[in-house]
C-alpha cells in the first residue's frame, strides 16, 4: 500500500477533532519521553514512550471514534502520518493541515467538500 492509499483510510479512522486531539498529545508525550530519555539515559524509557503514544492513540480509537486503528495495517504509514500531523500543529500550517484534514473527511465519508 502506498501513502497516497492510505491517506484516505488515515482521514476516514479519524474524522472526529477528539481523536486527532488525543493523537497528538500522545505523540508529543512520547517525543517528550524519548528526549528525556536520552538526556538522562534511561533507555527503557523509549519503550514507555512508544507505550504511551500508542495507548493514547487506541484509546482514542475504541472510545471517541469507535473503529480500529490501522497500526498493523501500515505501520510505516501511521506513524509518519500521526508525526506529520503533529509537527504541522504550531503555527500557520496548523491551520492548513487542519483545513485539509476536514476538507478529506468530508470528501471521503460525507462525500462532499465545504466551500
Amino acid at each position: 500500500m502506498t501513502f497516497a492509499g492510505f491517506w484516505p483510510e488515515y482521514v476516514r479512522g479519524h474524522s472526529k477533532p477528539a481523536t486527532r486531539l488525543i493523537h497528538c498529545v500522545g505523540t508529543i508525550l512520547g517525543w517528550m519521553l524519548l528526549g528525556a530519555a536520552i538526556a538522562v539515559r534511561h533507555w527503557w524509557w523509549i519503550a514507555a514512550a512508544v507505550f504511551i503514544s500508542y495507548t493514547m492513540a487506541w484509546l482514542s480509537h475504541f472510545l471517541v471514534e469507535h473503529n480500529k486503528p490501522a497500526t498493523f495495517e501500515a505501520p510505516r504509514y501511521f506513524s509518519a502520518t500521526d508525526s506529520r500531523v503533529t509537527s504541522s500543529a504550531p503555527g500557520d500550517r496548523a491551520k492548513a493541515v487542519r483545513f485539509d484534514l476536514e476538507r478529506q473527511v468530508d470528501l471521503v465519508v460525507v462525500g462532499h467538500a465545504r466551500e
